[in-house]
C-alpha cells in the first residue's frame, strides 16, 4: 500500500504539534494574538497528554496566599518535585512568577480551581514550609482548553501526526504530517512561520513496570520523543536527556498518584522510614517519593523488607477524600475500582510501593526565556531541558511560546516548501515501510530497543564498555528496523515511526550518557565514582550538526 499525499499544502502562521496543556495554552495565547493557529495532535485534544484524564496538583504562587517575599517562594519551591537540579533559574522564576495567571485563566474556562470554594494547598511539600501545590479539580480540563481554543479561532487537526520539520535558511518554513484517521494513512504537508514543539516526554524508552504490557508506564505512553528526535534532525539543541529521572508508585501499577496518596511511607511491620513526618498529613502528602523515588528500589536491592504506603493510620474522613475526591480529580480512579474489586481496605492494609523505571520527562529542548530554541521558529514547551514546574511549567511556558510565536510570526516571510528535498526522501521512506508484504513487527524493535537502553544505560551501573556495546547494538538494531519493519495500516506505520524516534531518543541518551564523566545522582560511572564539583548546576546539550554531534556543558541563566 503506498501512502497517499494530500494535494493542497496547508499552510499557517504557527503550527502546534501536540494538544496537550502545553499546546493548548500555547493554542490559546497565540490565538488571541490574532495569528493563524492549527494544533496537530496524533490523539484527540480532548483526551490527550500526560493529564488526559485529569490533574490535582498545580504548582503556583498566589501572592494572597504565599506573601510578597518571592525569595522564599523560589527557595522553598525549589525543594519540591518542581524544582531542583537541571532548571535555569531564570526559567523557574518565569514560569512561578505567572503561574497564577494561568491559573485565573483556567478557572475563567470552566476548570474548577477551587472545589472547597477556597485556594488550597495540598501536598508535595516539606513539612514546616508553605505548600504551593494547588488542589483543584481537573478532571474537565482537556475539553474546557479544546473548546477555548476553538473560541479563538484556532483550527484542531487531531489524528495528524508530525514527522519531520523542514528549514529553510536556517529557520523553519515548514513540516510533514501524515493523518492516521482512516485505515489507510495520508501525507501531509505544512507551511508555517513557527512551530511549537509540545509532543510530551519520551515514554516506553525503557522496560516498564510490566513488560508484556508496554503501554502500562507511569508516563502518558502515548508520549514517545517524536518532538526531541524531530528536533535532533533540525539542529536543536537538546539538555539533559543523560539524567533521565525515574517515578514510583503502587508497585506494577502505573499512573499511581504518588503525591495524592495520604499516608506514610513505612516498612513490613508499619515503621514508617522516613524523616519526613510520623503521622499521614492530608496538607504535605508523603514527600518522600517526591524527595527519594528510587528509595522503594534501593531498599529492596539492599536487602531490606519491600516499602509500603500505610494508610491505617489515616482518618476515615481522609481516606474518602483520597480515594474518592482527589484520585477522581487526577485521573486515576481506577486505583479505587481496583481496591474495591479486591475487597482491599486500606485501614488495615497497607499497598506495596515501588520505583518505576526511568523515562525522559523534564529533559529535552533547551529553550530561551521566549520558549524559542537556538533554531529561529522553533519553539518548545512542556518536555524541555531547562524547565520543571510540571503540569505548570509546561502551561506557563506553553502560554510563554504562544505569546512570542504571535510576535516573531509577524517579523518573517512565508516560505514555500513545495519542492523542499526532505518531502521527497520522507515519502519514499514511508512507502518503503507500507509497501513492504512482510517483515518485523514494530513490537519487536520496540522491545529491544527497551532491554538495550535498560541493560546499557539505565539506572543501574554505567561504564565506558557498557555505553560502547550499547551504542553498536542501537546501530545495528537501527540498520535491521530499516531493512524489516513494515506497516499494514495508518495505524502501524504510527507505531514505526514512534519506535525510530525511540531510537534516536535512546542514541543521544546514550552518547550523552558516555560524556558524562562522572557519579552523579542514583547514576553511578565506573571509573568515575566521584562527582565533579565544576559540572555543578551546569546543562549538558547535544546537537546534530550534519553528520557531527557537539556536546557541551553550559552555565545556568
Amino acid at each position: 500500500m503506498a501512502i497517499k499525499v494530500r494535494k493542497e499544502i496547508v499552510k499557517t502562521d504557527f503550527l502546534i504539534v501536540g494538544g496537550g496543556s502545553a499546546g493548548m495554552q500555547a493554542a490559546i495565547a497565540a490565538g488571541e494574538r490574532n495569528i493563524d493557529v492549527i494544533i496537530a495532535e496524533k490523539a484527540d485534544t480532548r483526551r490527550s497528554g500526560s493529564g488526559a484524564n485529569g490533574n490535582d496538583h498545580f504548582a503556583c504562587y498566589i501572592p494572597e496566599c504565599h506573601g510578597d517575599d518571592f525569595e522564599l517562594v523560589i527557595r522553598q519551591i525549589d525543594m519540591t518535585m518542581d524544582g531542583g537540579p537541571f532548571q535555569d533559574p531564570t526559567m523557574l522564576r518565569l514560569w512561578v512568577s505567572r503561574s497564577f495567571e494561568v491559573v485565573q485563566k483556567w478557572e475563567a474556562i470552566g476548570i474548577n480551581m477551587r472545589p472547597t470554594g477556597k485556594w488550597n494547598f495540598e501536598g508535595h511539600s516539606v513539612p514546616g514550609n508553605q505548600r504551593y501545590h494547588l488542589k483543584y479539580d481537573g478532571t474537565n480540563q482537556k475539553m474546557a482548553l479544546t473548546k477555548e481554543a476553538k473560541a479563538k479561532g484556532v483550527r484542531i487537526m487531531n489524528k495528524m501526526v508530525i514527522n519531520e520539520l523542514l528549514l529553510d535558511q536556517g529557520r523553519v518554513a515548514g513540516a510533514i504530517g501524515i493523518d492516521i484517521s482512516e485505515n489507510e494513512p495520508e501525507a501531509v504537508i505544512f507551511q508555517v512561520k513557527a512551530v511549537l514543539l509540545a509532543t510530551g516526554g519520551a515514554s516506553r524508552l525503557y522496560p516498564g513496570i510490566t513488560p508484556q504490557y508496554m503501554f502500562n508506564d507511569c508516563g502518558c505512553p502515548a508520549n514517545t520523543g517524536a518532538g526531541h528526535a524531530m528536533a535532533l534532525r533540525a539542529g536543536v539543541k537538546l539538555a539533559n536527556l543523560d539524567m533521565a529521572a525515574g517515578h514510583a508508585g503502587p508497585r506494577y501499577f502505573a499512573r499511581g498518584g504518588k503525591g495524592t496518596w495520604i499516608g506514610l511511607t513505612s516498612d513490613i511491620t508499619g515503621a514508617c522510614v522516613t524523616p519526613y513526618q510520623d503521622k499521614p498529613s492530608r496538607e504535605n502528602g508523603d514527600i518522600a517519593s517526591d524527595i527519594w523515588p528510587g528509595s522503594y528500589r534501593d531498599r529492596m536491592q539492599s536487602g531490606q523488607d519491600p516499602t509500603y504506603m500505610n494508610c491505617t493510620k489515616t482518618t476515615d474522613e481522609d481516606l474518602d477524600y483520597m480515594l474518592h475526591t482527589a484520585m477522581v480529580s487526577e485521573g486515576i480512579d481506577s486505583i479505587t475500582d481496583q481496591l474495591e474489586q479486591r475487597g482491599v481496605d486500606l485501614r488495615k492494609e497497607m499497598i506495596e510501593f515501588g520505583s518505576y523505571n526511568i523515562g525522559i520527562g523534564c529533559q529535552g529542548v533547551d529553550i530561551d526565556i521566549h520558549a524559542m530554541s537556538n533554531i529561529p521558529g522553533i519553539f518548545a514547551a512542556g518536555s524541555v531541558g531547562n524547565v520543571k514546574g510540571s503540569l505548570a511549567g509546561a502551561a506557563v511556558i506553553g502560554m510563554v511560546a504562544g505569546e512570542s510565536a504571535a510576535d516573531y510570526v509577524k517579523t518573517v516571510e512565508e516560505v514555500s516548501v513545495e519542492h523542499h528535498p526532505l518531502i521527497s526522501e520522507k515519502l519514499a521512506f514511508y512507502n518503503e515501510i507500507m509497501e513492504r508484504e512482510s517483515g518485523a513487527y514494530w513490537k519487536e524493535a520496540a522491545a529491544t530497543l527497551q532491554n538495550i537502553m535498560n541493560d546499557y544505560a539505565g539506572a543501574n551501573v554505567r561504564s565506558e564498555s557498557l555505553f560502547a556495546a550499547g551504542l553498536q547494538y542501537l546501530a545495528t538494531l537501527k540498520e535491521e528496523a530499516l531493512k524489516h519493519l513494515y506497516a499494514s495500516n495508518s495505524h502501524e506505520l504510527l507505531r514505526v515511526l514512534e519506535t525510530f524516534d525511540l531510537m534516536e531518543v535512546g542514541e543521544a541518551l546514550m552518547i550523552m550518557a558516555r560524556n558524562r564523566k562522572e557519579t552523579r545522582g542514583m547514576y553511578k560511572r565506573v571509573g568515575y565514582t566521584y562527582t565533579n564539583l565544576l559540572l555543578n548546576g551546569k546543562f549538558q546539550t547535544i546537537q546534530r550538526c550534519g553528520d557531527e554531534v557537539k556536546l557541551e556543558f553550559r552555565n545556568p541563566f
